[in-house]
């Protein structure tokens, strides 16, 4: 949304926030489901019971469809290829093992060159995306790519849970839907297209906590989709005040690990069951978590291989290496062997799980980490990555090095001015009030052992950073 349409919809009254967030879940809804959805959730349904063999089968398949169209339709790898050939490389692209790796700079410089060249992208849905690497990227998809992806998380989140989209369901969530400098309620916005009521991660704190209860309890949510750091700190505010969540069924945490104390503090007062989901908005890697505390790939999001962190080679077995994937979901801007950021062991095959499905079981995922940010009016801030959104940069990084001093690290790209810097700043002190903010334009954000930097680092003491 650009930042005038944004203007014009927190100048709105509440109940007209409603309506616009409504618009909005239509759209999103037409997107998401179409009439082949529950075929497609019947499906994967089925899938879930295939023997390692089958998988391998049906992404060896899918493999060729997706490099074959990769290589023939798509100018970034048909330009590759071609330079390869002039070169003397004489090498099959029909072979994953002989295409190279690819890094997220590589597509966020240009992300047209990875779509294939019969599709429009002003047809297409277009999916911002940062993740771990705190700077924005642009993912294009046609409707049934999107379609598949909602269907695999409908089977394999919310019905696994007893739950559906034609539930009630809450979100806490990090977007700007409550105007800058909101100190009273309400927190939300209704999306009745959506069955959704999204609540403010960017507004939890102990004055606001009773707000968010009332809220809950008189929507009357099936089940929560949240960040884990979100939700642990509104259940430390809910325990502190003797409050207790009567109607969510189950919390369904994304886009960061699910730590033992986070589940367990969840559990308290927001949701009798937590389930962890890993994922990102490229599609060529899903899992989800089932009762009995596997993580489940999603074979049919992407072919996922573990390599070293040099990206010289894969990792032996049971070894912990960079997360390698492969999109099979998205053929009109196919992702081949891409850098996801995130570090793990390489998934088993072929175990039946206790909860009698045979997806293969996903160990800990490493590098998904960050910390929060503490505000003066004593709110957490979890989702910072859109201040850095639609700007001229190659990385960026925000450092609280005290409650209202922060500053940030940037590595600019062509085009980068003072006058971006403002846009930032303009755009962190909207999330957490007037505050002394710095700029340190680098070659290179530093990274830690993993070979990741952290988006977000904060040096003021709070339990979600403890």
């Amino acid at each position: 949304m650009s930042p005038t349409l944004i203007k014009i919809y927190h100048s709105l009254p509440p109940f007209a926030r409603d309506w616009a967030a409504s618009a909005r879940g239509l759209q999103l809804r037409r997107w998401r489901y179409g009439p082949e959805t529950q075929q497609l959730v019947e499906e994967a349904l089925e899938r879930e019971a295939w023997t390692a063999k089958q998988w391998a089968d049906w992404q060896k398949v899918r493999l060729v469809e997706i490099l074959h169209r990769a290589a023939t339709r798509v100018p970034y790898y048909r330009n590759l290829w071609a330079t390869r050939r002039r070169g003397g490389d004489t090498r099959l692209w029909e072979d994953l093992a002989n295409w190279p790796v690819l890094s997220k700079p590589s597509v966020r410089a240009n992300p047209e060159a990875f779509v294939a060249d019969d599709c429009d992208t002003r047809r297409m849905f277009c999916d911002h995306t940062s993740g771990t690497s705190g700077t924005p990227l642009n993912i294009f998809l046609k409707k049934p790519t999107v379609h598949y992806w909602y269907a695999l998380m409908e089977a394999r989140v919310r019905l696994l849970n007893g739950v559906s989209r034609h539930s009630r369901w809450a979100i806490l969530g990090g977007q700007q839907i409550i105007p800058p400098g909101t100190n009273t309620a309400p927190f939300w916005v209704h999306n009745w297209a959506g069955n959704q009521l999204y609540l403010s991660a960017n507004h939890v704190s102990a004055q606001n906590a009773l707000a968010f209860y009332k809220k809950l309890e008189g929507f009357k949510p099936t089940h929560l989709i949240t960040y884990s750091s979100s939700a642990a700190a509104l259940a430390r505010e809910f325990t502190a005040q003797g409050l207790k969540c009567s109607t969510i069924r189950v919390a369904i945490s994304n886009a960061e690990p699910l730590l033992p104390s986070q589940r367990a503090c969840i559990m308290d007062s927001i949701a009798p069951q937590v389930r962890e989901t890993y994922g990102m908005g490229e599609v060529v890697a899903g899992a989800s978590e089932c009762a009995h505390g596997g993580l489940h790939l999603w074979p049919e999001a992407g072919y996922l291989e573990v390599f070293k962190d040099d990206f010289s080679a894969p990792v032996a077995d049971g070894e912990a290496g960079t997360f390698i994937c492969t999109g099979l979901l998205n053929p009109d801007m196919p992702l081949i062997r891409y850098a996801v950021g995130d570090r793990g062991v390489a998934p088993e095959w072929g175990r039946r799980c206790r909860c009698g499905r045979t997806l293969p079981l996903l160990k800990a995922i490493e590098g998904r980490n960050t910390d929060v940010l503490l505000t003066a009016d004593g709110r957490q801030v979890f989702w910072i990555n859109p201040i850095f959104y639609g700007l001229p940069l190659a990385e960026g990084q925000l450092v609280q090095e005290q409650v209202r001093r922060f500053t940030v690290n940037l590595v600019p790209a062509p085009g980068f001015s003072t006058a971006h810097e403002d846009i930032i700043k303009a755009r962190l002190i909207d999330r957490v009030g007037e505050a002394d903010v710095n700029f340190n334009r680098m070659v290179k954000i530093p990274t830690g052992p993993n070979g990741k930097f952290k988006p977000v680092i904060s040096l003021v003491a709070t339990e979600g950073n403890s």
